[in-house]
């Protein structure tokens, strides 16, 4: 599989990502073994580059990768800071969608002692010393609010940021950057803060979503900061089309969007291609592109979608995403 450079930092990662946020439970629960026999899928598949986070499972996502990480310890890693696990005073069924996660309690930390607990929690669950990217984990209005997003930005401003800065200068991290679901908070931070290396940004640049085109991939490419898509189907109606129940951005599809993917599925037909397909040669073939993500439990779905990356598309298609 090839590879791409993340910003100007020398790390490539392999062009398709695994997203692990499944192998936390994501839904539904899945078995060690599952989540093993997903993880050992991709990697036969020609994925390298694993993403997870602390939120995954309350630190299960981690937990399995890092079990993977011993049979495979040349692997490039991401995780995540903003969230501090700590023990569960009390059992936990279910949270933030993920069934019967590992047993912890979190608390939202961005400042520069949060990130620093973060990080190292997450490198004990990882059995590593290191990572390879680490990203910020939705900070921004979308996941908290405009009102407690302003505390939260305080803390990151005045000390998160410069946190980061220090790991990677102690060559405990390669990279690092924001992971988000929004434009936004990522122009917020290059504005105020400093430049970043990397944005993994979800929902925002499908063949359905363009809006980070109108300025944030503009500052990108001037700041030679890559992005790394997640959320390429839009929580799910890029990959069904507009069928009843439709997802879009985690909740029912609204008419309108109905309409345009309806559109948009015609349109990549008359190509030859499905709707699934066109909507990942779209995130594949994006020149601010570094890796894409694909998540799944499931061997059989995820090699789907690596044979539809792997489909050659007529040159008329990119009119598609033109």
């Amino acid at each position: 599989m090839k590879t791409r450079q993340i910003g100007q930092t020398g790390l490539s990662v392999t062009e398709v990502a695994f997203g692990c946020a499944s192998i936390g439970n994501l839904y539904r629960e899945v078995s060690d073994v599952q989540a093993a026999a997903v993880l050992d899928a991709a990697w036969d598949g020609g994925i390298r580059y694993f993403d997870t986070a602390p939120h995954y499972g309350r630190g299960l996502s981690e937990q399995r990768l890092g079990a993977f990480l011993t049979r495979h310890p040349e692997a490039r890693i991401s995780t995540k800071v903003g969230r501090v696990l700590s023990p569960a005073k009390a059992p936990i069924a279910e949270a933030d969608s993920y069934v019967n996660p590992a047993q912890n309690d979190v608390r939202y930390d961005y400042s520069a002692d949060g990130i620093a607990e973060s990080f190292e929690q997450s490198c004990a669950r990882l059995g590593r010393s290191d990572v390879d990217i680490l990203y910020v984990h939705d900070i921004g209005a979308y996941t908290h609010g405009a009102e407690a997003n302003k505390a939260h930005m305080e803390d990151f401003l005045g000390s998160g940021y410069a946190q980061l800065r220090r790991l990677r200068d102690a060559g405990r991290i390669r990279a690092f950057g924001l992971g988000v679901n929004e434009c936004e908070v990522c122009l917020d931070v290059m504005r105020e803060a400093g430049p970043l290396d990397v944005i993994l940004l979800a929902g925002r640049l499908t063949l359905l979503d363009r809006s980070a085109e109108a300025e944030l991939v503009p500052a990108c490419r001037a700041a030679g900061c890559s992005l790394v898509l997640g959320g390429v189907f839009n929580s799910g109606i890029l990959a069904t089309g507009p069928t009843p129940g439709a997802t879009y951005d985690y909740g029912p599809a609204p008419r309108e969007i109905l309409d345009r993917v309806g559109a948009l599925e015609a349109q990549a037909a008359e190509h030859g291609l499905s709707l699934a397909t066109a909507a990942l040669q779209f995130a594949r073939q994006h020149p601010a592109v570094a890796s894409v993500l694909l998540g799944t439990a499931k061997p059989a779905s995820l090699l789907r979608n690596l044979e539809a990356l792997a489909q050659p598309v007529p040159e008329a298609a990119a009119a598609l995403w033109r």
